[in-house]
Formats: structure tokens, sequence, C-alpha cells
């Protein structure tokens, strides 16, 4: 399953934030990611301090565990999405 989860730095924590990210090797985000969650993309609006990432999971804990890793520091919504093919073929089951 799909699923799309927009982060925003709490107010005061951009900084702390993003040093701590910047620090991080592939290696080590994919360890706090966790092996369960497939990280698709992710996007930076570095001045506002928030963004967004597309990721994969058959796993609701999984992506609960990785959030609370950054919950001192962002606050993160996470939603299921579909992707376009997906889309259409559920709009035309409908019909």
């Amino acid at each position: 399953m799909k699923f799309m989860i927009t982060w925003q730095f709490h107010q005061g924590k951009l900084h702390e934030g993003y040093s701590h990210f910047f620090k991080m090797t592939p290696e080590q985000d994919a360890a706090d990611r966790g092996s369960r969650v497939k990280q698709i993309g992710r996007w930076h609006d570095l001045a506002r301090g928030r963004g967004v990432v597309i990721c994969e999971s058959d796993s609701a804990e999984a992506l609960a565990n990785w959030a609370l890793n950054w919950n001192g520091l962002l606050d993160a919504d996470i939603v299921p999405v579909l992707d376009d093919n997906e889309t259409r073929a559920l709009g035309k089951s409908r019909e």
C-alpha cells in the first residue's frame, strides 16, 4: 500500500531538525525508516521546514514507528494514496 506523509517541523525546531537529518547517512536513514517501509521519494521545502514523502508499506505499525522517531521535532500526517492507474481502475470498477 502506498502512503503520502506530509510533515512540518515544530515552531523553533527547523534548524535542529535539519541538523539531525543532514548528518544522517543513507544507511542511517534506511534504518530510521525500518525494513518494512520502502521510500519512493521525498521532497523538502527547506525555507518553510516542511515536506512530503511517498512510501510503500504493508504495516501501519511500521509507519507509526518511523513517525515516532521524529515526533519531538515535527508533526506528520500519514494518508493512504493511489497512483493514476489505481485511481482509474477504481473509478471504472464503480461504473
